[in-house]
C-alpha cells in the first residue's frame, strides 16, 4: 500500500498529514524528516510494520519553488534540444567535408567535443571522414530526416 504525507510549513515545523487514513498527523523539524515521521505514524495507527508499506512525501511548495522547477526543467528540455541540433549539425558538416577543427569552430564547441559527438571509425586524414564515413552519415542524416 502507498500512503501520501502531505506537508504545511507551520512555524518552524512540518506539520504533516496522511488523507488515506483519517486521524494520522504528525510534524517533523526538517523536510528529510517528513517520511520517517509519517512512517512512524502510520505504522502505530494500523499496528503494522513501518517498511510494510510506501510513503510519498508531497510538500506544499511556495510559488517561488513551483516557478524555479518550471524553470530548471525547462532548462533541461532546452539543453537536450541543443545538444540534438548540434549532434545533427556535426554529422551534417562533417558529411560535407568540413574538418572536425573546422566543425568544432562553427559551432562554438572544440574539436574534440564534434569527435565525442560523432564518433568515427575511419582511421584517414585528422579532420576527415573517408567516402564510406561521408556515405554513412548521409544516409544516418536521410534516415533520421524520415
Amino acid at each position: 500500500m502507498k500512503y501520501t504525507a502531505r506537508c504545511v510549513r507551520s512555524g518552524a515545523w512540518w506539520a504533516i498529514s496522511v488523507p488515506e487514513i483519517k486521524g494520522v498527523f504528525s510534524q517533523a523539524r526538517r523536510l528529510d524528516q517528513v517520511e520517517g515521521m509519517a512512517r512512524e505514524a502510520i505504522a502505530l495507527m494500523l499496528d503494522v510494520d513501518p517498511q510494510s508499506f510506501d510513503v510519498e512525501v508531497q510538500p506544499d511548495l511556495p510559488q517561488e519553488v513551483t516557478r524555479a522547477r518550471k524553470a530548471r526543467s525547462a532548462l533541461r528540455k532546452a539543453e537536450e534540444t541543443a545538444e540534438e541540433a548540434t549532434v545533427t549539425a556535426a554529422r551534417a558538416l562533417l558529411a560535407k567535408g568540413y574538418t572536425v577543427r573546422d566543425a568544432g569552430a562553427l559551432l562554438g564547441i572544440s574539436p574534440q567535443r564534434v569527435s565525442q559527438l560523432v564518433p568515427r571509425k575511419a582511421a584517414g586524414h585528422a579532420g576527415k571522414l573517408s567516402k564510406g564515413g561521408r556515405a554513412a552519415l548521409k544516409q544516418e542524416q536521410e534516415t533520421a530526416a524520415a
